[in-house]
């Protein structure tokens, strides 16, 4: 069988992965109003559990058509709603501490940034540690909820750009394209970029890596 070179792997990625959860939940973060950006940081809160991805999709779909859109109606929400809510869509196992952790990132986001992460964002100089020091003190978000949230957030905070997280980068060694944010960088257009790191790491929960080589030839 022939050997496919890196743009035909590339493209078949984009093709069978290249969808962003930002796109799937209906978040535009090209936006990057406040509401944008807090639904896709309670998103990577959803993600980071120790839970399946299609339970915190449901999750985090359903908190958003509760109407809890912004930090101070996700508070307001109070935790007994949100506990309500997070069960009915498949969340059963973390409920509780993620009806939790959710009103208390909300009360420090509104406390400490006015509700706004565009806040957090300049409070930090736009120096992606800062931010990520920053992110991680919201509870629920450690270093693999500040990766979810910089993986799609670099769409529209150009100083995180090119980021990928250790997951995507494992991918991209086992498909053989290049193993740093900035090499894979080089291989998509800026505005595709977020798109393919999405797909390295849907293809390795996927195991779609022999899906992808037999696509790409």
């Amino acid at each position: 069988m022939p050997t496919p070179d890196n743009t035909q792997v590339v493209q078949a990625l984009l093709d069978e992965y290249g969808q962003t959860y930002c796109d799937e939940l209906g978040i535009d973060i090209g936006k990057g109003t406040p509401s944008v950006l807090f639904r896709w940081l309670v998103a990577s809160l959803l993600f980071s559990a120790r839970t399946r991805a299609d339970a915190a999709f449901s999750a985090a779909k359903a908190l958003f058509e509760a109407g809890w859109t912004t930090p101070r109606k996700m508070r307001d929400a109070g935790w007994e709603a949100r506990v309500r809510v997070l069960n009915r869509s498949g969340y059963a196992r973390y409920d509780e501490s993620t009806s939790r952790m959710l009103g208390d990132t909300c009360a420090l986001l509104i406390d400490e940034y006015k509700g706004d992460l565009r806040n957090l964002r300049e409070n930090a100089n736009c120096d992606p540690g800062e931010e990520r020091k920053r992110l991680k003190a919201f509870k629920g978000i450690g270093d693999v909820g500040a990766d979810l949230f910089f993986r799609e957030t670099q769409a529209v905070w150009h100083e995180i750009y090119p980021f990928a997280d250790k997951r995507a980068l494992k991918a991209a060694a086992t498909l053989g394209l290049a193993e740093t944010a900035e090499g894979l960088a080089e291989t998509v257009d800026r505005a595709d970029f977020p798109r393919l790191v999405t797909a390295l790491v849907r293809v390795d929960l996927a195991k779609g890596y022999e899906k992808i080589k037999a696509a790409a030839v």
